[in-house]
């Protein structure tokens, strides 16, 4: 060694740049732009409008599973959504005691799925989905007996 506090104040150097290094990182990865997943979805965008009637048919659905089903004759069904080419997108199992605070919900989403196709100019099979023959009651929970 010719040199040693040369050796040391070399050393210092590199650690004090490695430290610096690490910290301005740090702050230029608060500049960068933000992933697109993690954007909020632009209120007019099909992909917004659908995470609303999603929201609002998972509502539904909490509502009703709150109720168990432990007789058949104590629970009806009705036509849920619209496919853009007519017809219910399928068919929703709810006790008869809950009727007039959850069919008019069942109907509000219906109607914002025929605007939602309209709206985009949505295209769907055209099959035409049966109504089933009657619900039964399966472990607590509503179950469709399928028309023949």
């Amino acid at each position: 060694m010719k040199n040693p506090s040369a050796y040391l104040k070399t050393l210092i150097l590199c650690a004090a740049l490695a430290l610096t290094s690490c910290t301005a990182t740090k702050n230029t990865d608060a500049n960068l732009p933000k992933d697109i997943a993690e954007r909020p979805a632009d209120e007019s965008s099909q992909k917004y409008d659908q995470a609303q009637l999603d929201k609002l048919k998972a509502y539904i659905q909490n509502e009703i599973n709150k109720v168990e089903c432990t007789g058949s004759n104590d629970w009806t069904f009705s036509p849920i959504g619209a496919k853009a080419c007519g017809g219910p997108q399928s068919y929703i199992a709810y006790p008869k005691k809950m009727e007039s605070e959850i069919l008019p919900k069942i109907n509000d989403y219906t109607e914002k799925v025929k605007a939602f196709n309209e709206k985009y100019k949505l295209m769907s099979d055209c099959m035409m989905i049966l109504p089933p023959k009657a619900v039964k009651c399966v472990d607590g929970k509503p179950e469709f007996v399928p028309s023949t």
